[in-house]
């Protein structure tokens, strides 16, 4: 294995065991477990894989005890005190960019089915997809922020890793896009990390498109904000010079409409550019791109969007005879004091790369037991979210060091047409990886057996929590 690269995956791995205050070695050995398991189906488990040296009860300490609230202060000053620190060790090894000329990040949420756990505090009504069209796509569980950094890609092929950097809940008193500007400021506000005054990029979906979270992701000024736009939104465009004496009042703050479902309101784009595309079945396509600059969206009293111009993007796929592929173009807002300096070419590239970020969940949900940790207590579920963000973390630093093991019926599928494994083929082979490293936990020491509770001891039963309903 190159050296280099095992240094940075033991730099990292000694970095974590340093900062855990409780439990490090089982902490250790739970991240070892989590990241080369390929066969478990619960949290308990990965007791059995051949990392974790300790019994199962070890396991549930070792969760409890990444995050403990002290009696000093608050809990969540304190969960955002840890929070800050395991951003701070990851983004010591995120790459500089290369080819592009930003750095990029994204922002999404997804959804913790817990309709059955009635003990468990602040579930609320959260969506979750049905095939069933006749179902509502709705379920009672949390859900969960993830702010993450998409790195570059060499080529197409390559697997869709990105590098989660900060986990948080999404409390029933808070929005998905307040969460989102939150981890926005803690991650543009931090002058210790290595973009810091450098041009970056911020890519989101619908939710990410509202007045509210654009003005508060205006005030850095090395920040692009790059967000999808429902297809009914109405937007406008800069008013006219007033001819002659103006008028007593205030001035005209928008113009003429522009609404995206009348063609008619549509003005002339001030910027336009095509070029082919293949797809990966080998279909070829046109990808038509149409800008529109300085567009202006209503805003509140507290927030006023006049201040704050964008950039209006169309973006549609044609076939061979110019027709569109699909019924809908994907409408994208690009706002930020330098969003001239991103072609169109490069807002559409930094787009499709927030795909990635589904990806990240569909893996960490079927490979990394991401919703399988049943558990009444919320601050241990929140544990156990960022404890499976840092295995992911470890594998996608471990991906240069990992050999392809194919099964016996993948022997005769096309070889890859990338040289970087993906995170299934590296957490495969992570075991083989993990041994030649060694890792860094003691070895456990045996001490008898406990002598459980007192004769006569009767629990008081643990008490039902509401579903809570937010307002609109």
């Amino acid at each position: 294995m190159n050296r280099k690269r095992e240094t940075q995956l033991e730099q990292f791995r000694e970095q974590l065991y340093q900062s855990f205050e409780r439990c490090a070695d089982s902490l250790m050995d739970l991240l070892d477990a989590l990241s080369s398991q390929t066969t478990a189906r619960s949290v308990v488990e990965l007791s059995l894989e051949a990392c974790f040296q300790r019994e199962y009860s070890s396991l549930y300490k070792a969760i409890a005890g990444f995050f403990e609230v002290s009696a000093e202060g608050p809990a969540e000053g304190e969960r955002r005190e840890q929070e800050e620190g395991l951003l701070g060790i990851v983004a010591n090894y995120v790459p500089s960019p290369a080819a592009r000329p930003y750095w990029l990040f994204g922002t999404d949420v997804t959804s913790v089915p817990r309709q059955f756990a009635r003990t468990l505090a602040e579930r609320g009504y959260v969506y979750q997809p049905n095939p069933i069209k006749s179902n509502k796509p709705v379920t009672i569980g949390h859900q969960y922020a993830v702010m993450a950094h998409l790195p570059e890609k060499a080529t197409r092929e390559e697997p869709p890793w990105i590098v989660p950097l900060v986990v948080r809940r999404v409390s029933s008193q808070e929005q998905e896009a307040t969460v989102g500007a939150d981890l926005l400021e803690l991650l543009m506000s931090d002058e210790t990390l290595p973009w810091h005054d450098a041009l970056s990029v911020h890519v989101g979906d619908t939710r990410y498109s509202t007045p509210d979270y654009l003005a508060a992701a205006a005030k850095h000024k090395n920040l692009v904000t790059m967000a999808r736009l429902r297809s009914n939104r109405t937007l406008y465009r800069q008013p006219l010079p007033v001819e002659g004496k103006r008028k007593p009042g205030r001035p005209r703050w928008y113009g003429e409409r522009f609404s995206l479902l009348e063609p008619e309101t549509w003005p002339a784009p001030d910027e336009q550019v095509a070029f082919p595309y293949t797809s990966r079945r080998g279909r070829s396509y046109i990808i038509q791109i149409e800008g529109w600059h300085d567009m202006l969206m209503r805003g509140k009293h507290d927030c006023p969007m006049h201040k704050y111009p964008f950039t209006l993007g169309r973006i549609r796929w044609l076939d061979a005879a110019g027709q569109p592929v699909f019924k809908r173009p994907i409408w994208v807002v690009v706002s930020g004091q330098r969003r001239r300096e991103l072609s169109l070419r490069h807002s559409q590239a930094a787009y499709a790369q927030r795909y990635d970020l589904e990806h990240f969940f569909r893996f960490g949900k079927q490979r990394l037991l991401l919703t399988s940790y049943q558990t009444p207590d919320l601050e241990h579920e929140e544990n156990w979210w960022q404890l499976v963000q840092l295995a992911y973390v470890q594998l996608w630093l471990a991906r240069p060091l990992a050999d392809r093991l194919p099964r016996p019926w993948e022997r005769y599928l096309p070889a890859p047409q990338t040289a970087t494994p993906s995170p299934s083929a590296v957490q495969r082979d992570f075991g083989r990886i993990i041994r030649q490293l060694g890792t860094l936990a003691a070895m456990p020491k045996p001490r008898g057996n406990s002598p459980g509770r007192v004769a006569g001891t009767r629990l008081r039963p643990r008490v039902r929590s509401p579903v809570v309903k937010k307002s609109s």
